[in-house]
C-alpha cells in the first residue's frame, strides 16, 4: 500500500509515466515466422515506397520507429534494439511484421563457413604476383 491516503498500491514509479509492457507491443507474440533469420548483425533497410509509414493506422509507434531509423541508414537488429531501449526478442517480432507488411528487408551478414580462408587469398596474391 502507498502512503497516498486512498488505499491505493502503485506497482510503478509515478514519474516513469506509462507503462507499456513489451508483450503488448507484440500482442502476446514471441517470436515471428522471420524470427529464425534474425540474428543481432543482419541489417535493416527501409523500402524506398516506405516514406510514410506514420499514414498506416495499423502501424504501432514502435513499427513507425522502426522505419523511421531504418529510413535513410540501415540498422542491424541490435542497433534497433539499443536505440529503441527494447528486448531483443520484441525488436525481431516488429521487424518480422515490417518485413510481411513490406515496409523493411532484411540483408544478412554472409555466414562465416562462406567467408574465404585469409590463406587461399595470400596463395591467390603470391599465385599472380608469380605470374
Amino acid at each position: 500500500m502507498s502512503g497516498d491516503g486512498q488505499g491505493r498500491s502503485h506497482w510503478f514509479d509515478d514519474d516513469a509515466g506509462p507503462v507499456v509492457r513489451p508483450y503488448a507491443m507484440t500482442r502476446g507474440r514471441t517470436s515471428h515466422a522471420a524470427q529464425h533469420r534474425l540474428d543481432l548483425i543482419a541489417v535493416v533497410v527501409a523500402e524506398s515506397h516506405a516514406d510514410e509509414p506514420e499514414a498506416d493506422h495499423t502501424l504501432s509507434p514502435e513499427h513507425v520507429d522502426i522505419v523511421g531509423l531504418c529510413r535513410h541508414t540501415p540498422q542491424s537488429v541490435a542497433e534497433l534494439a539499443a536505440e529503441l531501449d527494447l528486448p531483443i526478442g520484441v525488436v525481431r517480432v516488429l521487424i518480422g511484421d515490417l518485413v510481411d507488411e513490406e515496409l523493411v528487408h532484411v540483408t544478412r551478414p554472409v555466414p562465416p563457413a562462406e567467408l574465404v580462408d585469409e590463406s587461399i587469398l595470400r596463395d591467390v596474391i603470391s599465385g599472380l604476383r608469380a605470374l
